[in-house]
């Protein structure tokens, strides 16, 4: 569908300004971000609601449905119609009819939230699980700086809204390559796995940078798609650390203009030394 045809990213909202200094409200309008339920159809199945961003659905489609595992590759997809409902949208997905059939066999409800990532999970084992990532060279800690130092410019939606997350795929000299952003953390990565796929660029290329904090979720979905290195703005979870380490992903978080830490992996200092995270 058109992409006029769906809802916009933000939208302005009458407010009351009150000014400190004088007491005086003031009317004004501010951007808003949009938060829709997004509505994931396989076949003619529905699998899961997810409150989300409107913009990007096709990405969305793609990268939800390879981080939970319903498809193992971008191929077994056949197609994506993306239509707007009475609320929010309607995302419809075609699977190859092998992958159908093994989709319905393991189909589970799921109803989503903007904070959560495994929603509707109801045993240990049903955990997407990532397979254990190969060695793969150590990221330059200038390359990741040098992204966080351009990382603002290129959030557009969250200049406006101050209201969203962003997930990024940054060159191993830094560059951003893409940026998705969502009000959903997990959806915004979902958003950049799906768009990176689509175009099939290679995990081994560069690293993943996120503005959120590193929960066990976001460190699953990285290395499901391949990735070698995660760094996050906000600080990790112990069990995100535990499971970087398990699949040998390099965890970089708390990361700022001038420090980060790094909690599972190695990165390149200069000179081309290693740091290394001493509980690796």
């Amino acid at each position: 569908m058109p992409q006029n045809d769906r809802p916009t990213a933000s939208h302005l909202t009458p407010a009351l300004r009150i000014d400190s200094a004088s007491g005086l409200a003031i009317p004004t309008q501010r951007p808003i971000a949009t938060e829709i339920p997004v509505s994931f159809v396989y076949g003619d199945a529905p699998y899961a609601v997810m409150m989300a961003s409107p913009g990007d659905a096709e990405d969305f489609a793609y990268g939800f449905s390879l981080t939970e595992g319903i498809v193992r590759s971008p191929d077994e997809i056949r197609a994506v119609t993306v239509a707007p409902q009475a609320q929010g949208l309607s995302v419809g997905i075609e699977l190859a009819p092998g992958r159908f059939r093994e989709h319905l066999a393991r189909r589970r409800a799921m109803t989503g939230r903007t904070s959560c990532g495994l929603c509707g999970v109801e045993t240990v084992e049903q955990l997407p699980q990532a397979e254990k990532l190969n060695p793969a060279p150590p990221v330059p800690a200038r390359a990741i700086f040098a992204a966080l130092a351009n990382l603002d410019r290129n959030q557009k939606l969250n200049a406006a809204t101050h209201a969203v997350h962003a997930a990024a795929f940054c060159s191993r000299d830094g560059a951003i390559r893409a940026v998705r952003e969502d009000v959903g953390r997990h959806n915004a990565l979902d958003k950049l796995i799906g768009a990176l796929i689509r175009e099939s660029v290679s995990p081994r290329e560069g690293f993943i940078l996120v503005t959120s904090r590193a929960s066990f979720e976001m460190v699953e979905k990285a290395a499901i798609f391949g990735a070698s290195t995660l760094v996050a703005i906000s600080a990790p979870t112990s069990l995100a650390i535990e499971r970087a380490q398990a699949l040998g992903l390099t965890l970089a978080a708390i990361a700022r203009a001038d420090s980060m830490m790094i909690f599972s992996g190695a990165l390149e200092a200069q000179g081309g030394a290693r740091s290394e995270a001493a509980a690796s």
